[in-house]
């Protein structure tokens, strides 16, 4: 029973955390991982085993992850990129056909959280508020920028002057102008959902944003409060959800006022910190897709709150290595 962590990069946590999870139901269990160039991967040199595969947006991709997986008795996959979502989510029947697990939401929820419009419709749907999309003929500043499929925070924009605007936002049909949710009244939360395999909302850990580098977060603390009771109340079922979601909310420092920003259907960078105050997810996902058993519990909230993490680089030495 091996599992494997795909496009694994510096997810160094990520993929300890399954290794000791694994080795408590299966002893004899390997947590593998691929990557584009396994050996400038922190996260490859950890696991048991790795694999160099080529870019998600090759057309060999599939069957070459698909190759390693049979190769290997990987009976779990677990992706950490946006861009290979919607591929494994099209590809999922494929895998489930040779007893493969690939831990992705249905192909359609994968889609709509990649579409940031799509997901704001979501959310109006489910009464979570969002942040105004202006039209670029008329707008009000300060406002935000961002691309309607981006991640890792690239090409974002705060726009407080005219004169900040160029010919590129506004014929760039991806960028969506929006209301600014300003950063002195609002603090940022990633919150990390996990759903059984009845599309069920099990737990949900809400991370305070404290410092980001480059897109991921760097410094967060673990707090309860106003936005797990507003979580639970309105996403309490999402239909085709699976594992790990990565949602993204912004809530007033004061009157607990809540805008939903974005969802991600994947494993956050900074997952760690959940796993660290007991929202134990790869543990659960062990149990239900490789033991087959239900998550023993109704709703899981008994984690360690203000728990604080602070990130920093540690070396992983490869000995021998030719460039």
């Amino acid at each position: 029973m091996n599992i494997l962590i795909t496009s694994a990069g510096r997810r160094v946590s990520l993929v300890e955390a399954f290794q000791k999870e694994l080795k408590t139901f299966f002893p004899q269990g390997k947590v593998m991982t691929t990557d584009f160039n396994i050996e400038l991967s922190a996260a490859c040199h950890v696991s048991d085993k790795s694999f160099q595969l080529p870019l998600v947006c090759k057309d060999e991709y599939f069957s070459s992850l698909l190759k390693v997986c049979l190769e290997n008795d990987i009976k779990m996959i677990v992706p950490t990129i946006d861009t290979e979502l919607a591929l494994l989510a099209r590809k999922k029947e494929a895998f489930l056909s040779h007893g493969i697990t690939p831990i992705i939401s249905s192909e359609n929820f994968v889609n709509m959280c990649r579409n940031k419009r799509e997901i704001h419709t979501f959310f109006e749907d489910h009464n979570v508020q969002i942040a105004k999309e202006y039209s670029k003929l008329d707008y009000k500043l300060p406002m935000f920028i961002k691309p309607m499929n981006g991640s890792r925070s690239i090409d974002t924009y705060k726009i407080t002057k005219h004169k900040q605007l160029t010919e590129y936002h506004f014929n760039n049909d991806d960028l969506m102008f929006l209301k600014y949710i300003d950063h002195d009244e609002f603090e940022e939360y990633t919150c990390d959902l996990y759903y059984d395999k009845k599309h069920t909302l099990k737990c949900i850990v809400p991370r305070k944003r404290i410092e980001v580098r480059d897109g991921e977060v760097n410094k967060c603390v673990a707090e309860k409060g106003a936005l797990v009771d507003y979580i639970k109340s309105r996403l309490s079922f999402i239909d085709g959800a699976m594992g790990c979601l990565t949602a993204q909310f912004f809530k007033h420092k004061e009157t607990d006022e809540i805008y939903g920003i974005e969802i991600n259907a994947r494993f956050g960078g900074g997952y760690p910190l959940s796993y660290f105050v007991g929202a134990n997810y790869p543990k659960w996902l062990i149990q239900e897709y490789l033991l087959d058993t239900d998550v023993a519990l109704d709703y899981y909230e008994s984690w360690e709150e203000n728990l604080l993490m602070l990130r920093y680089d540690k070396e992983v030495l490869v000995h021998d290595y030719k460039a």
